[in-house]
C-alpha cells in the first residue's frame, strides 16, 4: 500500500515594509530668456514617504552647465600690480546651489558630502592638467597650466567670484517642512544665469545615510528673436561677424549724414 503525500504547505507571501523615499517637482521645468529676463524663482515642492515615520533630513542641489571659467592673480612686476595670465578651469557649473534643511556637517558625514558633492566645500570642477598657451580669437593668450599646490586657492578664488555673481548659493535653512513629510525649496536663478540644461538632486537622509535621491531636469532657453541670435552667432560665425561690421558701418554712416544735415 502507497502512503498518499501530504500537499506541500504554502506559506502566505508577506510584502516586504518599504523603505523609506523622496519624490519632487518642479512649479516651472522649463524656463525661457528674452530681453526682458531678469531672473526668476522656481519653486521645489516633494514629500518624504516614511512608514515609521521616522527624522528625516532633505539636502537639493541645483547644477547647472559646464563652462569655462577664467582666474587671473594680481602679480607684482617692478613695484607695479598686474594682472597675470588667465587660468582657465573648464569643468565648473555655471550655476550651483545647494539648500537643506539644516547644516550639511549635521546631516552626514564628511566622506558622504564629498563624494555626493553637497555644499560649496565639497564642489568639484577639473584643474588644468597640462601646461600650455592658447591664442584665441587672434588675441588672447590664455595659459593653462599644472595648478599642483596652488590649487585650492584658486579654487576658492572661482567660487567667491561665482558667488558674488548669484551664481554660487548654499543655504542650510533653504528647505523647508510645510506639513508632515512635505518639503519645499526655492530655486532664484539670476539674470546672469547660463542657458542650457540643469539638473536637480533631491537626497533624502536618515541618521547620517542617503537613504533616498531623486533627480529632475530644468531647461532655461533663450526663446524668440535671441534665440535666433544666439543660434546665428554660434552656428555661422563668420557671416554673424561680417552682418555685424556691416551694420555698424551702415549706422555710422547714417549718423554722419544725419548730423551733417542738421
Amino acid at each position: 500500500m502507497i502512503a498518499a503525500t501530504p500537499p506541500p504547505v504554502i506559506a502566505p507571501l508577506v510584502p516586504a515594509e518599504a523603505g523609506p523615499s523622496v519624490s519632487a517637482a518642479l512649479t516651472d521645468a522649463q524656463v525661457s530668456v528674452t530681453t526682458r529676463f531678469t531672473g526668476a524663482n522656481i519653486v521645489l515642492y516633494g514629500a518624504v514617504f516614511d512608514p515609521q515615520a521616522r527624522p528625516s533630513d532633505v539636502v537639493v542641489v541645483v547644477r547647472g552647465p559646464v563652462e569655462p571659467i577664467r582666474i587671473v592673480r594680481k602679480v607684482r612686476v617692478a613695484g607695479v600690480w598686474m594682472n597675470s595670465r588667465p587660468i582657465v578651469f573648464e569643468g565648473a557649473p555655471g550655476f550651483y546651489m545647494a539648500a537643506s534643511t539644516r547644516r550639511l556637517g549635521e546631516i552626514t558625514g564628511f566622506g558622504t558630502l564629498r563624494r555626493l558633492g553637497l555644499g560649496l566645500s565639497h564642489l568639484t570642477f577639473a584643474a588644468p592638467l597640462e601646461q600650455r598657451v592658447e591664442t584665441r580669437y587672434g588675441v588672447a593668450d590664455v595659459v593653462v597650466s599644472r595648478l599642483g599646490p596652488e590649487y585650492p586657492l584658486y579654487r576658492r578664488a572661482v567660487v567667491r567670484l561665482q558667488e558674488r555673481r548669484a551664481l554660487y548659493s548654499a543655504d542650510s535653512t533653504a528647505v523647508r517642512f510645510v506639513d508632515r513629510g512635505l518639503f519645499r525649496a526655492e530655486i532664484d536663478l539670476p539674470a546672469e544665469a547660463p542657458t542650457g540644461r540643469y539638473e536637480a538632486s533631491i537626497h533624502l537622509f536618515q541618521a547620517g545615510q542617503a537613504v533616498s535621491s531623486r533627480k529632475l531636469t530644468l531647461s532655461v532657453e533663450k526663446t524668440g528673436v535671441e534665440r535666433w541670435l544666439y543660434l546665428f552667432a554660434h552656428q555661422r560665425p563668420w557671416l554673424y561677424g561680417a552682418v555685424s561690421v556691416l551694420l555698424a558701418l551702415v549706422s555710422g554712416w547714417a549718423a554722419a549724414v544725419a548730423f551733417r544735415r542738421s
